[in-house]
């Protein structure tokens, strides 16, 4: 299996691994940075260079019973134990992962206000959705919504990534708000704490302080049928704010 290190560092660029097996279907590693898509959120792309200097540029990142699998735009067959430097494409991380905060936000103001309601979400390079169910929902109230998630990213809460036992965490309904059946088979539950605002199971990449995420603004809304309704926003520093670059 792969060491996955986006699970508790979300702002390392760059590592070392070793090639575990390379197959048509690309390279498994003992260790990544790469987020495989899942979960809402898409796939890292970035780049692989071997110790012959031969640089293969990574499309696609996904999960597999072996390990992590990473899909290469031009395959360079690598024999396992050969070393491999890797680096993600940033930018794309950077715009993920303010988008999945400004999500987890955004559901944490709708489980407040209305104690559930979520039915769905995904994450795009430049914008995210989320389904709701939730009475009376309508561009006033979305807009509503989003005011209270942007109160959230002012306050600047620092946001923690920490591990609790899977028994635990389905105590308490707060932490776990898809169906029980979506979580990993796993002993130990990640979880996403936003200190003082809120805690959710998750597998994704974060960032580390609510401010980071940058101004969020309501992009549309659709309606997907008599109760599910989709939200649409946008998420990015303030105008004339220098992204986020560096570890906090």
């Amino acid at each position: 299996m792969t060491d996955a290190l986006y699970l508790t560092d979300a702002y390392l660029r760059e590592f070392d691994a070793r090639v575990v097996s390379d197959s048509e279907h690309g390279l498994v590693l003992d260790r990544t940075a790469f987020y495989p898509a899942g979960g809402g959120q898409p796939a890292d792309s970035g780049s692989l260079r071997g110790p012959d200097g031969v640089v293969s540029r990574v499309v696609d990142v996904r999960k597999a019973p072996e390990g992590i699998v990473h899909v290469l735009e031009s395959p360079s067959p690598r024999n396992p134990g050969t070393s491999v430097a890797g680096a993600i494409d940033w930018e794309l991380r950077l715009a993920h992962m303010r988008l999945h905060t400004a999500l987890h936000i955004l559901s944490g103001v709708v489980f407040r206000r209305f104690g559930s309601g979520i039915t769905g979400s995904q994450i795009y390079h430049d914008r995210a959705r989320m389904d709701l169910a939730i009475p009376g929902f309508d561009r006033t109230v979305a807009e509503a919504l989003i005011e209270g998630v942007n109160g959230v990213v002012r306050e600047d809460h620092p946001v923690r990534v920490r591990f609790l036992a899977r028994a635990d965490a389905l105590k308490d309904p707060s932490l776990v708000r898809v169906a029980q059946e979506l979580l990993p088979d796993v002993e130990t539950i990640r979880l996403i704490d936003i200190e003082g605002f809120d805690v959710q199971a998750d597998g994704g990449t974060h960032v580390a302080h609510t401010r980071e995420v940058g101004a969020v603004r309501l992009e549309k809304i659709e309606n997907k049928g008599s109760k599910n309704k989709r939200l649409y926003l946008t998420a990015g520093p303030p105008d004339g704010a220098p992204p986020a670059a560096s570890r906090p």
